[in-house]
């Protein structure tokens, strides 16, 4: 187990399952203290509870707490529980829905259900997070997970790709307002990583001729990600190592936004 984190406590929304559990296990493996945020504290994969998880593997304080993002009052009580363990100083806005509608079929409805979740729900939790590190005069970290179909987009999923692109462009200007106070904005944009929400509600690995298998043949690393790629990726902005970046996405997605932008994504 390395220090690196070791100060810091974090809050991971979406953090029970698939990418967010293992961003939450990662901080936690460097240090950090971690709040799992979540609809429900048990993993969709199956397993131990992450915070539960945590506290035995690797002797962290951790914490549950139930949390839906389109509620400002839920990412607030969160927030809450993290001052409780000494006070949030990462932020990991990790929630988030996929769709894969077709453009003129989407409603209103759906519309506002993807930017509610994707868009409103970071933007609350930055400002959440944002409020108690300034009051508190401590500086931090905020990792939003965007996405490469807010990069290139894609015809199918219009409303998903425009939310990921507001994510970025969001997460530029909160590095813009809150470097003065020393905490610091990024982006990471997975591109297709296996996880059970992409296998068991999307189907996305189902049958041979999927986008995934095109993914795989043209990204130049071969294959598609996992979510300790995203994790590590997570790790890096979240930690002192990332001291002077602030306002930047990064892309990992093994090299695939630049060979061919028709795919689908996490």
């Amino acid at each position: 187990m390395s220090a690196l984190l070791s100060d810091d406590i974090a809050v991971v929304t979406g953090g029970a399952s698939g990418i967010g559990r293992r961003i939450s296990l990662r901080l936690a493996e460097y240090g950090a203290d971690v709040v799992v945020a979540d609809l429900q504290p048990d993993p969709r994969e199956g397993g131990t509870p992450t915070h539960e998880r945590i506290q035995e593997e690797y002797g962290r304080n951790a914490a549950y707490a139930d949390c839906d993002v389109t509620q400002v009052e839920d990412l607030e009580a969160a927030v809450d529980t993290a001052e409780e363990l000494g006070g949030v100083s990462v932020m990991v806005n990790n929630a988030g829905v996929s769709r894969s509608d077709d453009f003129l079929e989407i409603s209103e409805e759906d519309l506002y259900e993807v930017m509610a979740v994707n868009v409103v729900g970071p933007f609350f939790g930055s400002q959440a997070a944002a409020r108690r590190m300034v009051e508190a005069g401590r500086e931090g970290a905020i990792v939003n997970v965007a996405s490469i179909s807010g990069i290139t987009g894609r015809g199918t999923g219009v409303h998903y790709c425009t939310s990921k692109g507001a994510v970025r462009l969001m997460t530029y200007a909160v590095a813009a307002a809150l470097g003065p106070h020393g905490i610091r904005a990024n982006a990471v944009c997975p591109g297709v990583v296996e996880t059970a929400m992409t296998r068991q509600d999307l189907g996305m690995f189902d049958g041979d001729a999927t986008a995934v298998e095109t993914y795989r043949q043209v990204a130049p690393l071969g294959r598609v990600g996992q979510p300790e790629d995203i994790a590590d990726a997570v790790l890096y902005l979240a930690s002192p190592l990332s001291d002077f970046v602030t306002g930047e996405s990064l892309v990992v997605d093994g090299g695939a936004t630049n060979t061919w932008s028709g795919v689908a994504d996490e």
